[in-house]
Parts: structure tokens; sequence; C-alpha cells
């Protein structure tokens, strides 16, 4: 029997969930743990912040750069978020699929939604929910990161983004952050295995049933 080499196709992996329901801890776990799955790197208009680094954390571009772009039709997804401008060059993300490489995305569903009508199966989308509203608002509390305000606003706007669940692939409800990164990790091999990824997979069988 010749060889057959059977290539896969890359996937884009969306995570999304309302702030303090885990999908930032998730993600870092994932990347450090499969050398397959990169961190989407966005294009951003506003000025890089002390440590951020150029190519690594954003994509640094002026006005006109970026509005050239989403008249080229070039960005996967974008959004403007306090006055500044964020998307998803579509180029090197189809590159790096091509090269069987997946592509991690940390986005809201609003992202989601225009990456659904860009790359079809290409995505697969997970969302993470909270056990309960009371850990959801323990969560924010106990990252000392923002005012009392602050997470006043997030637990308001929980409600809404959480509404979104039904549109996505998977849900994973992170009671345990252990079981919930190994929930991850199943639904992204499996995705990997599924038969229209596998672009070598037809001239293998074919060539196995002659022999």
């Amino acid at each position: 029997m010749q060889n057959h080499e059977i290539k896969r196709r890359g996937l884009l992996l969306v995570l999304s969930s309302p702030s303090g329901a885990g999908k930032s801890t998730l993600s870092k776990l994932l990347l450090e743990k499969d050398d397959n799955i990169i961190l989407s790197v966005s294009s951003t208009t506003r000025a890089s912040r002390q440590g951020e680094i150029e190519g690594k954390d954003y994509n640094f571009v002026s006005e006109s750069a970026f509005e050239d772009l989403v008249r080229q039709n070039g960005f996967l997804e974008h959004a403007t978020v306090f006055e500044h401008s964020y998307g998803t060059p579509a180029a090197p993300v189809e590159d790096l699929l091509k090269k069987g490489s997946d592509v991690l995305f940390d986005i809201d569903w609003q992202g989601t939604q225009q990456l659904n009508e860009k790359v079809g199966a290409d995505l697969v989308r997970v969302f993470i929910l909270p056990p309960s509203k009371r850990e959801l608002e323990k969560r924010l509390k106990s990252r000392a990161q923002d005012s009392d305000r602050v997470v006043s606003m997030r637990m308001a706007k929980a409600d809404a983004e959480i509404s979104h669940w039904a549109e996505y692939d998977y849900v994973i409800i992170n009671d345990d952050i252990d079981q919930a990164e190994a929930e991850l990790f199943t639904i992204l091999k499996a995705e990997r295995m599924k038969r229209f990824r596998q672009s070598g997979i037809a001239s293998f069988v074919g060539a196995l049933t002659q022999d």
C-alpha cells in the first residue's frame, strides 16, 4: 500500500463568557499545554500600553490603515470599543489554517457572530458559564481588579451575554477549573478528528480499499 499523508486543516476555536466565568484562565491553560493552537492577534488603533509587544499582544495600526482594511473586507471581525477600533485580520488566520494550525479567539458573542458569517465550518464555538450568579460575583470581587462599581456593571451585563449561549456549539459550566479544562481539551481533540478537516483521508481510504 502506498503511503498517503493525511493533512488537517486548522480550526478557529472561540471561547466566550461573561466576565469572571473563567474564559481567560482556560485560554491560558490551553495555550500553555497545546503547541498546535495559537492565540489570534488583533489589530487595534489604540496606542500600545507599557509592556505590550507589537505582533504578540496586538498589531498597532493607524485609523486610516484600519479603515482601509475594513473597506477591503480584510477583517474576519471588527468592532469599536471605547473610541478605539479592534479587528482580526483575515490573511494571517487563513495562512495558519492552511498549515494545520488552530487559532484561539477570546471574544464576545458579537465578534463570534461576525466570524460565523465569514468562516462557517472552520469555526468551533464554546461558551463558558459560571455555576451560579452568586459564584460569578464572588469571582469578580476576588480578582481585586475592579472597583465595586465596575463589578456591578459587569454583573448587570452578564445576563445579556449569557442569553446568547444557544448560539454556541458547546457549553461548559465552569464549576471546577480542572474539569472545565478537561472538557475543553476533549472538544478540541474531537473537532480536530472530524472527517472534513482531514484533507487526505479520501485518498487514503481509496488506496486502502484497492489493496
